[in-house]
């Protein structure tokens, strides 16, 4: 195998699948921008959650809003519901991981936050019930997903936003949602400091 060759195919695969994604999802992209943005000027707040690499990108997008993207402003109210070792062990271990994050949804969630759900299939279950909870909250939802959506679009509001990534690569599609998530910290920090 020519290991070069086969690098630049995954570059290639990955370059060509953000390409044939940028009009479709900037839309929903913008939407999600707006969404978030007006969480944040009203005081709300953002939960994010998935599992392994979408834990990171959960963890990600936490950490640009708190400290910064780039341009420099105040911290924004974001917290990545990975991150804590012991609510997640002692929910798993007394309930089932299944709930791990809804049950820090209903405990930190209020109406007017907003949800960042990611998920490569849509199908997670934990990420579905922390959707199922964040309703219950009158939270409204951001759902980052590949493939048709799985479960995740299924349980969509009117007032939810889906980015899907039309893609059935898991790869491919972690690569475009890194890419998503770049565009709503940029987003976010131009609606919120007024830039052009």
């Amino acid at each position: 195998m020519d290991l070069t060759t086969h690098i630049t195919n995954h570059f290639n695969a990955s370059a060509q699948l953000k390409a044939e994604c940028a009009f479709g999802l900037a839309p929903p992209i913008a939407a999600a921008v707006e969404l978030l943005s007006s969480a944040l000027l009203n005081g709300g707040k953002i939960l994010a959650c998935g599992n392994g690499g979408s834990a990171a990108d959960a963890q990600h997008f936490a950490s640009e809003l708190i400290n910064r993207f780039e341009i420099e402003r105040p911290g924004l109210a974001a917290i990545a519901l990975t991150t804590d070792s012991s609510a997640l062990t002692s929910i798993a271990n007394d309930y089932d991981f299944s709930v791990i994050f809804s049950k820090q949804v209903s405990a930190l969630g209020h109406a007017g936050d907003v949800l960042l759900a990611i998920s490569t299939s849509g199908n997670s279950r934990n990420v579905v019930e922390a959707i199922n909870a964040a309703h219950q909250r009158d939270m409204q939802v951001v759902a980052l997903t590949g493939n048709a959506g799985g479960l995740m679009s299924e349980l969509l509001s009117d007032n939810d936003v889906l980015i899907c990534v039309p893609s059935a690569s898991t790869a491919r599609i972690q690569e475009v949602h890194l890419l998503a998530i770049h565009c709503l910290c940029d987003g976010i920090d131009k609606i919120i400091l007024g830039v052009e």
